[in-house]
């Protein structure tokens, strides 16, 4: 019996040892990202301490100088190609640190791209909301543009394909287009100002059928000035 006992309580153990071995070994999806932990090591040695206006997002946050497309030296981007919303909940003390007044976020499209439910990418977008909000900084929602009918075709994209992950997005932006309404919380629809008829994104405004250029730029500048305006920032 206590032979029993002996082999039962070691193969426990063993197996307890697997599950956490396999537990360190993996990592989550964001830090898989190889511009990650690259660009996070930058902005750490970065000479700014705080800034009242900051961009929190992916790769069309990181595609443009935020102080001189705005003209405000109070305004700075903290975007990291590829990065997705768990990345963004992970970073998001070191830019509360920065104490900013006003975060304007754009995140999403990763996520649906790698089919990651859309509720789920809706639950970790009011989390970073509600920890913004508790700490006193105003939380804009930047709606999920779309992808243009034949973005990526050079590596399988198709229009069907990108027409589908569009249709994610719709359903992304109508709860967070409700959650804002019902929350008095400020979002930006550019959607509404660079698609086409049929539910894409219109290439004038980009330039790989995605990421914005900088006619694209200017017309989201515009939308963000209005709400600075509204802030008096």
């Amino acid at each position: 019996m206590k032979k029993l006992l002996l082999s039962g309580i070691l193969t426990l153990i063993l197996s307890s040892a697997i599950v956490i071995s396999a537990q360190s070994n993996s990592s989550p999806l964001f830090r898989k990202n190889p511009n990650y932990e690259k660009m996070n090591s930058l902005f750490n040695i970065y000479k700014t301490k705080q800034a009242d206006i900051v961009f929190l997002g992916n790769s069309l946050t990181a595609g443009v100088d935020w102080s001189e497309l705005l003209g405000r030296c109070n305004a700075i981007g903290r975007g990291i190609p590829s990065d997705i919303l768990t990345g963004f909940l992970e970073r998001l003390d070191d830019i509360i640190r920065l104490k900013p007044k006003i975060v304007f976020i754009m995140g999403g499209i990763n996520d649906i791209y790698n089919w990651t439910p859309v509720d789920e990418i809706y639950f970790n977008y009011l989390k970073i909301i509600s920890k913004l909000q508790s700490k006193k900084i105003i939380p804009v929602i930047t709606l999920v543009t779309y992808a243009a009918k034949n973005y990526a075709k050079d590596w399988g994209g198709t229009p069907e394909v990108n027409a589908g992950r569009n249709r994610e997005i719709d359903k992304l932006n109508k709860m967070l287009k409700n959650y804002a309404l019902r929350n008095n919380i400020d979002y930006i629809d550019l959607n509404e100002l660079m698609s086409t008829a049929d539910g894409f994104i219109d290439e004038k405004y980009t330039w790989d059928g995605l990421h914005y250029n900088a006619e694209g730029y200017k017309i989201w500048a515009a939308e963000i000035e209005k709400i600075l305006s509204k802030y008096k920032l």
